[in-house]
């Protein structure tokens, strides 16, 4: 698994909304072995620490050849995130492509206490 790398926010006294969006993510069907597509987005309100894009995007490259259920994706994405971010607020959510007719979107939130 890719390291997620962080930098200082810079305006850590002001809530302000990040959104990261990543529309190519690819991951496995853990029953079939066939690819999954979709677009994952993250939004946080960061407290002391914001996640840099380059190790975000290789933290989700890295799901590229797992065998991952949507909903158990979305929640480790969460706390992976939460973990090296430790942010006011966050929100992952996964919009994955029609399969078999079906559309699926997962969203996970957190909050601090």
């Amino acid at each position: 698994m890719a390291e997620l790398e962080t930098f200082d926010n810079p305006h850590p006294n002001r809530d302000y909304v990040i959104t990261h969006v990543a529309p190519e993510f690819t991951s496995v069907c853990p029953k079939t072995g066939q690819p999954d597509f979709g677009t994952i987005t993250v939004e946080y309100v960061a407290d002391k620490l914001c996640v840099e894009l380059k190790s975000l995007k290789f933290y989700l490259q890295s799901f590229r050849n797992e065998g991952v259920f949507y909903e158990d994706l979305v929640n480790r994405i969460l706390d992976d995130l939460t973990a090296a971010l430790q942010p006011r607020r966050m929100t992952v959510r996964g919009e994955f492509t029609p399969r078999g007719g079906m559309h699926s979107t997962i969203t996970a939130e957190y909050r601090s206490q």
